[in-house]
């Protein structure tokens, strides 16, 4: 029979990404998004998806807007993306973050729980937990020390997921995803950022690029591998936790130096240090151990640091150059 999968944060990145996946595996897919006077499917039309995916209004902070769709959708499979997830911004509305990220997992469990324990349960999880890292590499049972608001709301909803399969036995797995990225990377994150302004000097469209720490070490992969990790995740006998990451980590400037020489540029001819994007309290290093992953996923990421770069500039070139056309492999 054909499974269900409720996706929330469809529009995002990865909820893109994921749709795509399920798609392919023959899901029938619902999307949950906000409702908003005005849609933003973009990064499902550039994968050519939207119209496969059926669209439901849910709201992270209403439990009774929640209980109405997981009955309506009768969904085999949930899987919860959605979240304030940009870091910086979740110091400057910390409460928001707070009850959005954290508090609407609980809301989201409580409904999964009334209408049917039955259905299988994804949280998004972060490295961003890890914050001041205890250990290196960073893996399931390295302990949290998260240094944002972010981090914190993610914590509460990673332990509550496991608190919730634990004491009711819900099929509620958290994947401890360290930063993945993509050309559907939102321009906000510092890697996008980046790859739009190589694209966009190199196009003389753009003069130059504000960065703040560029020490700043990260783990990162492409985020259309991850997602599979994802749905292996929701496939196991049993629920579990698990880190999803390359091995391997590469701080912000060498992020900037690849992607200016990857269009013949000089990174340091264009970026300008600015200490209005430093964060009040820094993650320094993030580094993880996928070893769980490989074990019992299968699960591994295939491409390169260099490889991902090239992927994000390139297509941040094509839109630069041709900003209506669609991306055929984003």
């Amino acid at each position: 029979m054909t499974k269900t999968a409720l996706i929330t944060g469809i529009t995002g990145q990865d909820g893109a990404y994921l749709a795509e996946l399920l798609l392919s595996e023959g899901y029938r897919v619902v999307g949950a998004e906000r409702r908003m006077s005005s849609r933003n499917r973009r990064r499902l039309d550039e994968l050519g998806v939207t119209d496969d995916v059926e669209f439901v209004d849910f709201d992270l902070a209403d439990q009774g807007n929640m209980v109405r769709v997981l009955d309506t959708v009768t969904p085999d499979e949930v899987y919860n993306l959605a979240a304030q997830s940009f870091v910086k911004l979740s110091f400057e509305q910390p409460v928001m973050t707070g009850d959005i990220t954290g508090i609407g997992v609980a809301r989201l469990l409580e409904a999964i729980r009334e209408v049917n324990p039955g259905i299988r349960f994804y949280q998004a999880s972060t490295s961003e937990m890890f914050g001041k890292v205890r250990e290196t590499p960073q893996s399931e049972s390295t302990p949290f020390y998260p240094r944002s608001p972010y981090g914190v709301a993610k914590l509460y909803a990673h332990w509550l997921t496991l608190n919730y399969r634990e004491a009711y036995g819900l099929h509620a797995s958290s994947g401890i995803l360290f930063n993945h990225e993509s050309p559907l990377r939102g321009p906000e994150f510092v890697t996008r950022k980046i790859s739009l302004a190589a694209a966009r000097i190199k196009l003389g469209q753009q003069k130059e690029l504000r960065l703040g720490n560029l020490e700043a070490r990260r783990d990162w992969g492409y985020a259309r591998e991850y997602v599979v990790g994802m749905h292996r995740m929701l496939q196991q006998d049993g629920p579990d936790d698990y880190v999803l990451a390359t091995g391997e980590n590469h701080s912000v400037g060498e992020f900037a130096a690849a992607a200016f020489a990857h269009v013949g540029l000089n990174w340091q001819d264009h970026v300008v240090i600015d200490p209005a994007f430093e964060r009040p309290a820094e993650v320094e290093m993030l580094l993880g151990e996928p070893a769980k992953a490989r074990a019992q996923l299968r699960w591994e990421a295939t491409t390169s640091f260099q490889d991902l770069v090239a992927l994000m500039v390139e297509a941040d070139l094509e839109r630069t150059r041709n900003p209506v056309r669609v991306l055929s492999r984003a």
